[in-house]
């Protein structure tokens, strides 16, 4: 289980609660109907976290379940893109966001759905200010700390998470690998020997499998492998990380301490004036 993403979850219901409380208070039907359906969404992304090691766990001898298939509901593509994102904990461009979901989710994301959705955020949140629990917004460059392009972040996450320096698209790329890697040895989606190569967790295994060395044995008949050895590709991830994740978190931290001197909307969506925070930090 991801505790992280269980606990982003439970934040996230807290914060629906509070929106509908005040929303009682303001005599709005409308809006508490539209947070009670998406607090329900929410508890049930939560439950599939949760149980999904219990409940996709399979026999001895017989094919563990799919864990796509389990609990299948029709959810926005906005919360789709959420529940990804949730469960990288990294920045992520689109295409990497419909392949974790194809992945690991029930219901289908779909890449078109995504293109104009940071627009739309931005213009929900200028309309009304902190309206909703979280707001899906774009990536900020370490040095002007304008968007990032084709990188989608959550508003609730720290802005050091939220910023994108010279290191952070490997730093980023091999944390990805280890929660994907993870999820794949939780749940036991690539357990058997049965697996397709053509299985979507193989294949997304497969992409990230193929960047990092030794996460792959060398010698190693990649075609007569159904997918990678999730552990071996968690571990050679976890390994070349090491060598960059200070310097990475340190950029992050210095150029997140020049970010928060932007008004809040700039915070979220980008400064609109180079220069405005100062200096960058590299």
């Amino acid at each position: 289980m991801d505790d992280e993403a269980v606990e982003a979850l439970e934040d996230r219901m807290t914060q629906l609660r509070r929106a509908m409380r005040q929303a009682a208070s303001d005599g709005d039907k409308n809006r508490i109907a539209d947070l009670r359906a998406e607090l329900e969404r929410t508890n049930a992304a939560w439950d599939l976290l949760v149980n999904a090691a219990p409940t996709t766990s399979a026999p001895p001898g017989q094919p563990a379940p799919d864990l796509r298939t389990v609990g299948g509901s029709m959810v926005p593509a906005r919360e789709q893109a959420h529940r990804a994102l949730t469960f990288l904990g990294v920045p992520a461009a689109p295409k990497l966001l419909v392949a974790v979901h194809e992945a690991f989710f029930p219901g289908d994301l779909v890449a078109a759905k995504l293109t104009s959705l940071r627009r739309d955020e931005e213009r929900s949140y200028r309309s009304a200010p902190n309206a909703r629990p979280y707001y899906l917004c774009p990536a900020l460059t370490y040095d002007l700390l304008t968007p990032a392009r084709a990188l989608l972040t959550v508003s609730t996450w720290p802005l050091e998470r939220r910023i994108i320096g010279p290191l952070s698209p490997r730093v980023d790329f091999l944390t990805c690998a280890i929660k994907i890697a993870e999820a794949c040895e939780q749940t036991e989606v690539l357990a058997t020997g049965q697996t397709s190569p053509a299985h979507p967790a193989a294949r997304l295994l497969w992409q990230f499998a193929s960047s990092i060395p030794g996460a792959v044995p060398a010698g190693t008949d990649v075609y007569q492998l159904a997918a990678p050895d999730p552990a071996l590709v968690a571990a050679s991830a976890h390994a070349e990380l090491a060598l960059h994740a200070d310097a990475d978190a340190a950029v992050r931290a210095d150029n997140a301490a020049r970010a928060v001197r932007l008004p809040a909307d700039q915070q979220l969506f980008g400064a609109r004036t180079l220069g405005v925070a100062g200096a960058r930090h590299a």
